[in-house]
């Protein structure tokens, strides 16, 4: 799609939703001007145009927090886009991954699980340390126990699939899903650290095949 037949408001201006590539996770909402568009297209990273400075800004520029872009994609009218982003920190000036983080309303019934959602549980659990809670136990035995728990976890996965045990199978790999993301946790490795190893090793592996396809 061509920008000269975007929908610009009568400031020169269009919204833009900026999405986590990995998680899909909404980071931002920010406003763009024609040049601010070119430049993002152009240096693969975003830039916006702040309404209250009446200036271009690029994401990161004094931060570090860069956006780098994969996709922008217009709606239907092209009077909106949303941009994907492999992100090098947090997206909001608050220090939060993301700028929607005050929840109004949530259907617990419809409330979706994710490893993103146990990643901030943990991080949670890290920070206040609920009495009680066996995660702070983890943290404050320090990593040798945490070490030492990914390992048994480990070899009871390794048993129960070499029972040809499907369900028992399923729940030693949910604790050591577990274990391993409170290892992540403590040493400050997030999903999206983890997530661009195996997009690497996606295109190292799909070079490959090129390669021996000739």
């Amino acid at each position: 799609m061509d920008i000269n037949t975007l929908k610009f408001d009568e400031k020169g201006l269009i919204p833009a939703v900026v999405q986590d590539f990995y998680t899909k996770q909404v980071l931002t909402v920010a406003y763009m001007n024609r040049e601010s568009l070119e430049i993002t297209l152009n240096e693969k990273k975003t830039c916006f145009f702040s309404r209250s400075r009446q200036e271009l800004w690029r994401k990161g520029e004094t931060s570090g927090n860069y956006q780098h872009v994969v996709s922008v994609t217009a709606d239907c009218d092209g009077d909106a886009l949303v941009v994907e982003v492999i992100k090098d920190g947090p997206a909001c000036h608050t220090g939060s991954e993301s700028c929607f983080f005050n929840l109004i309303y949530q259907d617990e019934d419809a409330r979706r699980f994710t490893l993103e959602t146990l990643y901030g549980l943990l991080k949670e659990r890290n920070e206040l340390r609920p009495e009680k809670s066996y995660t702070t136990y983890l943290f404050e035995k320090g990593r040798e126990k945490i070490l030492k728990k990914v390992g048994e976890e480990s070899t009871e996965v390794v048993i129960a699939a070499m029972k040809n045990e499907k369900p028992e199978t399923v729940f030693e790999i949910s604790d050591l899903c577990y274990h391993v993301m409170v290892l992540m946790v403590d040493m400050g490795i997030t999903p999206e650290d983890i997530l661009a190893e195996l997009e690497s090793r996606h295109i190292i592996d799909h070079k490959v095949k090129q390669e021996t396809m000739q």
